[in-house]
């Protein structure tokens, strides 16, 4: 096994290749740079619209956020500007909200370098897909599953199951033939879903989802998760894996071999 990279590169591996240079992450939206920001602009209203990075200084933030917000108005349509702690200037996030942008709950940064997760030489064979007694995972593939993805982020985390339940949709039509999203089921009652995106060129995978209805908390059903997806992506040849974690996740990731790099919130501005 090779040695972890440090933190301060892989972070700067992240910011390069995740955010400086990032590709639109859902099917039909396009990805713009200008106004020293780079944004996503979705291509249906529910889609994620927003900042995905910046590069700013302090005689320059406020003509940008100013830009951006005169920007989405045109179009619209509400939108994210997701700041990262480490982000410049220092006081971005003040600016943020002196501008009316709304801060939601913070989640932390994690990053994995899969290799480092490896055992006797197999990527991931550290992680175990093991599962509680009743519980069985399987692969979002119909219409009918993208049902029950809805039904599963209701009881995770009550709310957001139209969104969830239309994003598996277009990412079926848009690439059929490709599993991006797993179900964890308890019989034919959806209890958790996680889904996966690649990043074509920037050697990362990035895991979202994976929240679990409560009564099946503290069973190791998020790890499981999280070691499926580890392992396709593996045989993809993603290097990285990288997830935006609650609290609720830190202390799994952590202790699977996640390395928390920076603090990521989602600052919210409605036009």
């Amino acid at each position: 096994m090779t040695s972890p990279t440090p933190d301060e590169d892989l972070l700067a591996i992240f910011d390069t290749r995740m955010r400086a240079t990032a590709e639109p992450d859902e099917p039909g939206a396009r990805v713009e740079h200008a106004d020293g920001v780079r944004r996503q602009i979705g291509a249906h209203p529910t889609d994620w619209h927003g900042v995905l990075y910046s590069d700013l200084d302090a005689t320059t933030a406020d003509a940008a956020i100013q830009a951006q917000i005169a920007h989405f108005r045109t179009l619209g349509t509400d939108f994210e500007w997701k700041h990262y702690r480490h982000d410049q200037p220092a006081d971005l996030a003040q600016r943020l909200q002196a501008a009316g942008f709304v801060a939601d709950d913070p989640e932390t940064l994690f990053v994995a370098e899969i290799t480092q997760l490896s055992g006797a030489g197999q990527p991931g064979a550290g992680l175990s897909e093991a599962l509680p007694d009743g519980i069985s995972l399987r692969a979002v593939t119909t219409e009918a599953d993208a049902d029950l993805v809805g039904e599963a982020s209701e009881a995770a985390f009550g709310s957001g199951g139209d969104r969830a339940r239309d994003r598996v949709l277009a990412r079926l039509a848009d690439d059929p033939e490709t599993v991006w999203t797993w179900l964890a089921m308890a019989g034919d009652q959806p209890v958790s879903a996680a889904r996966m995106l690649i990043h074509p060129g920037t050697g990362f995978a990035s895991l979202w989802g994976g929240g679990t209805a409560p009564q099946w908390r503290g069973r190791g059903i998020y790890r499981a998760l999280v070691a499926r997806r580890m392992r396709v992506a593996a045989g993809l040849g993603c290097e990285y894996l990288q997830v935006d974690a609650t609290d609720m996740s830190r202390p799994i990731l952590e202790r699977l071999g996640f390395r928390a790099l920076s603090v990521t919130t989602p600052y919210e501005f409605r036009v």
